[in-house]
C-alpha cells in the first residue's frame, strides 16, 4: 500500500527546493515575511527535509490523541489574520498576544491542513491567500508532535507509510478546531476545514459528533476520495455541511488503481456541495490546483458563500 498517498510526492519534492530556498534568504538576511512566514520561527523541522520521524515500530494508538501531542500542534501552528493597516497579521498560537491586537472583529477563520511533507512554500501561499481575503487562518502543523512517522518518501517516491497518520491528523484538525473556538478574533459561528492532498485526506474524513468540531463547510483540494482503505475514502461530513473538492483528473499521483478517481459520488449535490474536476488544459494534470487563479475564485466564492 506504499502508493496509496503517493501523489504528495511532488509536494514533497518542491516543498524540499523551496524551503531550503528560504531558510538560504534568511540566512544572508534577505528574508521576506510574506514569502516563508514570520522571521522568529523557523519551520524547517515541520518538514520533510527537517523532521526527525518516528519509526513505525514505536507507534502506538495512544500516540495518536494523546493530550500532550496535541497541545504541541496547537502551540507551534501558524496564524494570520486580516488587519486593514497592513494586509494581515502573521503570528502563530505561541506567539500571539490576543490583548495586543489592534482589531476586535471577530473573522470567519480556517482551519488549514498541510499535506504528508508538512509546511512548505506553498501553505504560506494558501493561508495569505485566504487572509488577504478577509479569513483569520490556524495551520495545525502535524510534524511538530515529537512523535511522528513518515508518511511518505521523496527519494522512494511512496506514500501511505504509516496507515494510522489520517487519524492523528483528524485529531489535531478536532482539537484545533476546538481550541479556535475560544479566540477572540475567530467568529466560532463562522468556521471552516480545508487542506491539501493528506491534508485533504483529513479535511474530507474527518468526523466528530461534538458540537465544538463543527464547522460550517470544507474544501478538499488535490485529493479523490478514492482507496482501498476504508478509513481515507469517501467523505463523511455531516449531511448539512456543504464540501467543495478540487481534482484535476490526470493528475499523476492519481494513476493507480488505489486512488484513481474523484469525489462526485460522495458528495450531497443538495446542500450546495461540489466536485469541481478538471478534465481539459494544464489543470486536469495539476495537484496543487490552488496556484491557479480561477481555482482561487471559486474556493474563495464557495467560503464566502457559506458564511452565516
Amino acid at each position: 500500500m506504499s502508493c496509496l498517498l503517493q501523489m504528495d510526492c511532488m509536494q514533497n519534492y518542491m516543498a524540499n527546493i523551496k524551503l531550503h530556498k528560504c531558510i538560504f534568504i534568511l540566512i544572508v538576511g534577505m528574508f521576506s515575511a510574506s514569502a516563508c512566514a514570520q522571521s522568529s520561527f523557523s519551520y524547517n523541522h515541520l518538514s520533510n527535509s527537517g523532521k526527525k520521524f518516528t519509526p513505525a515500530s514505536k507507534m502506538s494508538s495512544k500516540d495518536w490523541n494523546h493530550p500532550d501531542e496535541l497541545e504541541r500542534v496547537w502551540q507551534a501552528s501558524l496564524v494570520r489574520i486580516p488587519d486593514q493597516e497592513e494586509g494581515f497579521i502573521e503570528t502563530s498560537i505561541a506567539e500571539i498576544n490576543s490583548a495586543s491586537l489592534k482589531t476586535k472583529k471577530k473573522y470567519p477563520t480556517v482551519v488549514y491542513l498541510h499535506g504528508c511533507s508538512g509546511i512548505w512554500a506553498g501553505t504560506i501561499r494558501r493561508i495569505n491567500f485566504l487572509a488577504k481575503n478577509g479569513f483569520a487562518v490556524i495551520a495545525p502543523p502535524s510534524f511538530a508532535r515529537a512523535k511522528y512517522p513518515r508518511s511518505c518518501s521523496v527519494y522512494e517516491n511512496a506514500g501511505g507509510m504509516y496507515r494510522d497518520t489520517i487519524k492523528m491528523r483528524q485529531n489535531d484538525a478536532g482539537y484545533a478546531i476546538e481550541k479556535a473556538k475560544n479566540l477572540a478574533w475567530v467568529d466560532e459561528n463562522n468556521m471552516f476545514l480545508m487542506g491539501l492532498s493528506e491534508g485533504g485526506i483529513t479535511a474530507a474524513t474527518f468526523f466528530s459528533k461534538s458540537n465544538n468540531h463543527s464547522v460550517n463547510a470544507r474544501v478538499v483540494e488535490g485529493w479523490t476520495c478514492t482507496s482501498v482503505w476504508d478509513e481515507y475514502r469517501g467523505i463523511r461530513a455531516p449531511k448539512d455541511e456543504p464540501v467543495l473538492t478540487l481534482v484535476g483528473s490526470k493528475d499523476p499521483w492519481f494513476q493507480n488503481p488505489y486512488t484513481n478517481g474523484e469525489c462526485t459520488d460522495f458528495i450531497n449535490k443538495r446542500n450546495g456541495s461540489r466536485s469541481v474536476v478538471f478534465k481539459k488544459g494544464d489543470l486536469s494534470y495539476k495537484h496543487e490546483l490552488l496556484e491557479d487563479q480561477y481555482v482561487q475564485k471559486i474556493v474563495k466564492e464557495f467560503l464566502q458563500q457559506n458564511i452565516n
